[in-house]
C-alpha cells in the first residue's frame, strides 16, 4: 500500500503539530504519523512557553529584547549552542505567540517562574492539554490526516533526498511518499540502554523521567541512519524532587523544594540552597550524586513558618509563593501508611541520621555548623541570602529525600538554523527536518531556564513553525 503527501510529521506533540499546521496553512498535504492512541504526549502537561517581543510583552511594558535574549541564552551555554539555530529561534518566538492565539489557544499572562529573571513566560489557560486539543482541531479543519496508533518504522531516501516513510500498520507496513519528512518524535527518555550510554545514568533508578512514556529515540535513530550527524545527545532537562508518589507535586513535596537546608547521602551539605530558584542549578547539583538522590532537612518551627507564612519557592504556576502546605501533616499520614520511605521523621537528629541510613556524627556536625551560621546571619560556606537562613532546633526533625528527575531529553540531531537536519560535513539532508526534543543545538550541557523561562516548551513550538514554513520552501522549489 502507497500513500502520498506533501510533509509527512513523526509525532504529534507541540513540535509536530506546529510543523503540520504551519505546513498545511501553506497548502500542503500534510499527514502526522503518531505511535501511541492519544495525541500530544509530554506536551500535554506543559504550564507556560517562552517569547521574546510578544503582543502581550509589550502590553504590560516588559522591555526584554530578542537581542538581550540571544546574548543570555548563548552566555548561558559558554557558546556551546548553534548561534544561528538561537537566533533564529528567538526571532521567532513573538509571532509564534500571536499565531497560537490566532489558532484559539488562550493566555492568562506572562510572568517569570523564578526570580530576578526575564519574564519570558507566558502562562497558558488549560495548560498543554488545551493548546494540544486546539491544534489538533485547526489541523484537522486544514485537511491535516491524524494517524494515530502508527509509528514510523525507517525513513526512506532516494539518492542523498528524503522521498518517503515506512510506517507499521495493522494489516503490513505503508509506504508514504513525502516531499518532506519532519522529525517530531520527542527524544528518548524511556530508553535505558541510550540513557545508560549517553548520560551515565541509570534510568529508574538514579534518574527518573517524569511525564515521558514509550520515547525510546526512534525519530533520532531513523535520522542517523539517513546519515544525519548528532549533536546534543546527552543534555537533559534535570530537575530535584521528592518524595516520589502516585503524584508530583503534592503538599508533601513544598518543604522539600524551599531554600532550607539540604544535604548530601553522606549528610554532608553541598550548595546554596537559594538555587532552588532555578530548576536547572538544582538537578544539575543534584545529578552530581550518582546514588540519584540528596536530602532536604527541616524541623518542627520551619515547617511551622511555611504554614504561618507560606513557601519562599514556586512549586509551578498553580502554587505560587506564599502558598500554605495545611494538607502536609495529613499527605504524611497517608505516605507513611502507604509504606513510603522517602520522608523520615525522628524526634532527634541521631534517630533522623539512622532512618536517613548516614552516620550520625556527620549529620550532627553539619547541622550544627549550619546553626551557627543561622545565629550569625552569615553562611561562612556557600555564602546562601541571610534571609533564607533558618536554624533546625526540633523538637522533631524531617529529611526527605529529593530524588534527580528529568523531564526531557533535548538532543540527538544536528539541525541548521532552518531545522533542516545535516550530516558530519554539514551538508543538508534534503527534504529532511528535526524539531523539539530530537533536535540538538539550542542548548549548551543545560537547560537555560534562568535566562529563557519555558524555553523547552517555546523551542518546541518554534521550531516546528520554522520547520513547516522551511518545509513549504523546499516544496516549492521542487515544482
Amino acid at each position: 500500500m502507497v500513500t502520498e503527501a506533501d510533509v509527512v510529521v513523526i509525532g504529534s506533540g507541540a513540535s509536530g503539530l506546529a510543523a503540520a499546521l504551519t505546513a498545511a496553512e501553506g497548502g500542503a498535504k500534510v499527514i502526522v504519523f503518531e505511535k501511541q492512541r492519544t495525541p500530544g504526549g509530554t506536551s500535554n502537561f506543559f504550564e507556560g512557553m517562552f517569547a521574546v517581543e510578544s503582543d502581550m510583552q509589550r502590553e504590560n511594558y516588559i522591555e526584554y529584547t530578542r537581542d538581550h535574549a540571544f546574548k543570555n541564552i548563548m552566555e548561558y551555554s559558554h557558546w556551546r549552542a548553534n548561534p544561528r539555530l538561537v537566533r533564529a529561534i528567538v526571532d521567532e518566538s513573538g509571532g509564534t505567540i500571536a499565531w497560537l492565539r490566532k489558532q484559539g489557544v488562550e493566555f492568562s499572562g506572562v510572568t517569570i517562574n523564578m526570580p530576578h529573571s526575564p519574564r519570558t513566560y507566558h502562562i497558558v489557560k488549560g495548560a498543554g492539554l488545551s493548546v494540544i486539543k486546539t491544534l489538533v482541531t485547526k489541523a484537522k479543519e486544514k485537511g491535516v490526516g491524524l494517524r494515530l496508533g502508527a509509528p514510523v518504522k525507517r525513513i526512506i531516501k532516494e539518492g542523498n533526498r528524503v522521498t518517503a516513510v515506512l510506517v507499521e500498520g495493522d494489516s503490513g507496513d505503508e509506504r508514504v511518499n513525502a516531499k518532506a519528512v519532519v522529525i517530531a518524535s520527542g527524544g528518548y527518555a524511556n530508553n535505558k540502554e541510550w540513557v545508560k550510554k549517553y548520560t551515565g545514568f541509570e534510568l529508574g533508578t538514579n534518574l527518573i523521567p517524569v511525564g515521558n512514556v514509550d520515547k525510546f529515540g526512534e525519530g533520532i535513530r531513523m535520522a542517523w541512519e539517513a546519515g544525519a550527524a548528532e549533536e546534543g545527545i546527552g543534555v537533559l532537562e534535570l530537575h530535584r524532587a521528592g518524595p516520589i508518589t502516585t503524584e508530583i507535586g503534592g503538599q508533601i513535596e513544598w518543604p522539600t523544594v524551599q531554600p532550607d537546608l539540604w544535604v548530601n547521602p553522606r549528610g554532608e551539605r553541598f550548595c546554596d540552597e537559594s538555587i532552588a530558584f532555578c530548576d536547572t542549578s538544582v538537578g544539575n547539583v543534584n545529578a552530581k550524586y550518582k546514588e540519584g538522590y540528596t536530602f532536604s532537612l527541616f524541623d518542627d518551627s520551619i515547617k511551622q513558618r511555611l504554614m504561618e507564612k507560606g513557601i519562599d519557592k514556586w512549586v509551578n504556576v498553580r502554587t505560587p509563593s506564599g502558598s500554605k502546605p495545611l494538607n502536609f501533616d495529613k499527605e504524611l499520614e497517608i505516605l507513611f501508611e502507604k509504606g513510603n520511605t522517602d520522608v523520615c521523621v525522628a524526634d532527634s537528629v541521631e534517630e533522623l541520621a539512622g532512618k536517613m541510613g548516614v552516620d550520625a556524627a556527620v549529620l550532627r556536625n553539619t547541622i550544627e555548623e549550619y546553626n551557627r551560621f543561622c545565629e550569625k546571619k552569615h553562611d561562612d560556606l556557600f555564602a546562601k541570602d541571610p534571609k533564607y537562613l533558618w536554624p533546625l532546633k526540633g523538637p522533631r526533625f524531617y529529611a526527605v529525600k529529593a530524588h534527580t528527575l528529568f523531564l526531557g531529553t533535548m538532543g540527538g540531531i544536528k539541525i541548521n538554523h532552518r531545522t533542516e537536519v545535516v550530516d558530519n560535513k554539514d551538508n543538508v539532508i534534503p527534504g529532511l527536518y528535526a524539531v523539539g526534543f530530537d533536535a540538538g543545538g539550542m542548548y549548551g550541557d543545560s537547560y537555560h531556564v534562568k535566562v529563557a523561562s519555558g524555553s523547552s516548551v517555546g523551542f518546541a513550538f518554534n521550531s516546528g513553525r520554522i520547520a513547516g514554513k522551511n518545509a513549504l520552501k523546499f516544496i516549492s522549489s521542487l515544482l
